[in-house]
């Protein structure tokens, strides 16, 4: 048997206020060493495989079916895509615009067609903007563990 507030899914209410904690709790430690989002981004050109870390950056979009993924700008016209781990935590629409760091892993990734569609559908985009989606893309990813409202 599912839990009612599966079949209710949204996002989680809140005003998403500086120091609010949504997943595991992001230290002060944490928060000191965290990476710009543009760091995460050089970091992985350089490296190959997943890099465990803590990244600092503005939310520039968030999930509104449920608050299960966020967008964070990395600062060159890109974004870094990121999903909550094991589908563990949603988070508040209100987080857009917000300044957080995060805790998890990243990688560069190639999107498939099918995955950034369904992404786009998530986001309300338009049936023409879906339409237009027809190859794959490389992208970075994000599987945060914890996310703290900085700002």
């Amino acid at each position: 048997m599912f839990p009612l507030a599966f079949f209710n899914a949204q996002p989680p209410a809140g005003e998403a206020k500086a120091g609010d904690t949504y997943g595991a709790t992001v230290s002060n430690r944490q928060l000191d060493r965290a990476l710009s989002a543009s760091q995460l981004v050089q970091e992985l050109v350089q490296h190959r495989g997943p890099i465990v870390t803590g990244v600092r950056g503005k939310v520039t979009s968030v999930c509104p079916n449920k608050g299960c993924w966020i967008k964070l700008d990395s600062g060159d016209n890109t974004e870094i895509f990121v999903k909550m781990k094991d589908y563990g935590f949603f988070v508040p629409t209100a987080l857009e615009g917000k300044e957080i760091v995060m805790t998890g892993s990243a990688e560069a990734k190639t999107i498939s067609v099918e995955e950034q569609r369904h992404y786009a559908e998530d986001a309300k985009k338009s049936p023409q903007e879906i339409a237009a989606i027809t190859q794959p893309r490389r992208e970075v990813r994000f599987i945060a563990e914890g996310i703290r409202v900085v700002d």
